[in-house]
């Protein structure tokens, strides 16, 4: 007698399975999706609720910003005659700009030494160099004032420009370092191999190459320098005021809507900021491909 096969009997338990009735596996990812979707909500609820009230009662008629009694643009009006709001963007801004334009320098030479030369100390000085962007901004600014001190410098809004160095010339470098890993070095021996120099081939061949990191370094340290307030206040001179610091000493006594207006704006500029560093970042990457 000719024994048939047991009949397979239809896996009902795992989603995955063509078995799994259509109804189930339907509920089952709908349930998914929901947890997902309640995840992410919270998530952008948690980082950009404070943002959106703050611009909501930036446009507050309220001197003060606990009650609502209407939409004005007054705040913003009023920040245009300012004179201290501009003096101290003034600073920041040749803050920023001094430090991130030297620390470019610097840290891309920095980012090709280390990948591209091999020297005694080489893994010690590779783990120094990425220090700052570990240790705490207070550790830092202690460090940069008792070192100003010591040597007797006077504070000024240079010694401000020297301590964001430290930390804008780490992220930049490393920034740089992605960028160069990913890098065909065949092209600078190619260029080597047909008579170019090696300060022809880094300038004609290599930096080219690594300008989408250079700029996104730079837009990345430049936020992180207008937005620095610990290390500003350690080193800052008499009349050396950066823009965090005149914000810091007008909330002391209370918000005031006119600085909700600067933080949105500040919001506003730092959003354009990122923008312009992902666009760099996708014309990389779509003409790497």
């Amino acid at each position: 007698m000719t024994e048939t096969a047991p009949t397979p009997q239809p896996d009902l338990d795992h989603p995955d399975s063509p078995d799994f009735p259509l109804d189930m596996a339907h509920s089952s990812f709908k349930l998914r999706l929901s947890w997902q979707s309640v995840f992410v909500g919270l998530m952008f609820v948690f980082m950009y609720l404070p943002i959106l009230v703050l611009v909501v009662y930036s446009f507050n008629e309220s001197a003060y910003s606990a009650s609502w009694e209407g939409f004005t643009w007054q705040w913003y009006e009023y920040l245009r005659s300012d004179s201290r709001i501009f003096a101290a963007l003034r600073n920041s801004l040749t803050v920023a700009i001094s430090a991130v334009a030297i620390s470019a320098v610097l840290g891309t030479l920095m980012a090709v030494g280390l990948a591209r030369y091999r020297f005694p100390g080489r893994q010690l000085y590779l783990g120094i160099s990425y220090l700052p962007l570990i240790i705490p901004d207070i550790a830092i600014a202690v460090a940069t004032l008792v070192f100003l001190a010591a040597v007797g410098f006077s504070l000024s809004l240079w010694t401000i420009v020297a301590a964001h160095i430290v930390f804008c010339l780490a992220y930049i470098a490393i920034v740089v370092s992605t960028r160069l890993a990913d890098l065909d070095r065949n092209l600078e021996e190619a260029a080597l191999d047909l008579g170019a120099t090696p300060v022809q081939a880094f300038f004609q061949v290599l930096l080219p190459q690594l300008m989408p990191g250079i700029v996104s370094g730079c837009l990345l340290a430049f936020v992180l320098s207008m937005d620095d307030f610990l290390i500003a206040s350690f080193t800052a001179g008499a009349g050396a005021t950066t823009l965090p610091m005149e914000i810091f000493s007008r909330i002391r006594t209370g918000v005031k809507p006119d600085v909700n207006a600067l933080s949105a704006i500040l919001i506003g500029f730092s959003g354009i900021l990122a923008f312009v560093a992902e666009f760099v970042r996708y014309r990389s990457e779509a003409k790497r491909g």
